[in-house]
């Protein structure tokens, strides 16, 4: 039987679209096969395609202090992206983030079905908009979805946040403390499901 070190294996030389060819390297998802929580989120970012793991960038440490606040272990969830090739426009010595097209995300998707039917999670968190769609398989309205229980697909229980990385571009100091709050109660929606549960 398949595992995940065999699927991460297999990613390793993936070519389902031509994200492969600017990328460093395909970065999988990370966390113990039995997660009972997965957290999905857009694509690698430069940290993540330099390092080869998701969410160890800008956005991983405000996703990591927001896990922590929310009382879940990093360690004891799953977590991965919607699409495993970072995606960028270069600029001099930069490599600035481009977001996923449609066809790119229905592409990858193939890996995260392949994720998700190994660790089967109670839970799975939608991060941001791209993630909501691949998991969906269609656009969702983050502000009408977010922060409560839903059906992403059938047999797929979940909850839709933003992503880490909307955090970082919130200009006024106060807002950004609203706004980093609020991602806080919406992880901490899935600790208390998951409690409430066991």
């Amino acid at each position: 039987m398949e595992s995940l070190q065999d699927l991460v294996a297999e990613a390793r030389g993936c070519t389902r679209c031509p994200l492969h060819k600017a990328a460093t390297q395909t970065v999988f998802g990370e966390g113990p096969a039995d997660a009972a929580i997965v957290f999905v989120g857009e694509q690698p970012g430069d940290q993540e395609d330099r390092q080869g793991r998701p969410f160890v960038g800008p956005a991983g440490r405000i996703f990591d202090q927001a896990l922590a606040e929310a009382g879940i272990p990093r360690d004891r969830v799953y977590i991965t992206n919607a699409v495993k090739h970072f995606k960028f426009a270069p600029r001099g010595k930069h490599r600035l983030h481009k977001r996923p097209n449609a066809g790119e995300i229905d592409r990858c998707r193939w890996w995260l079905d392949r994720e998700l039917a190994m660790i089967r999670p109670r839970l799975t968190v939608a991060l941001g908009a791209t993630a909501a769609r691949s998991l969906a398989g269609r656009p969702l309205a983050i502000g009408k979805t977010r922060g409560r229980l839903l059906d992403l697909a059938p047999d797929l229980p979940g909850l839709v946040t933003v992503h880490p990385s909307s955090l970082l571009r919130v200009p006024d100091p106060d807002a950004k403390r609203l706004a980093y709050a609020a991602f806080v109660k919406d992880l901490a929606v899935a600790a208390d499901a998951l409690t409430l549960e066991g």
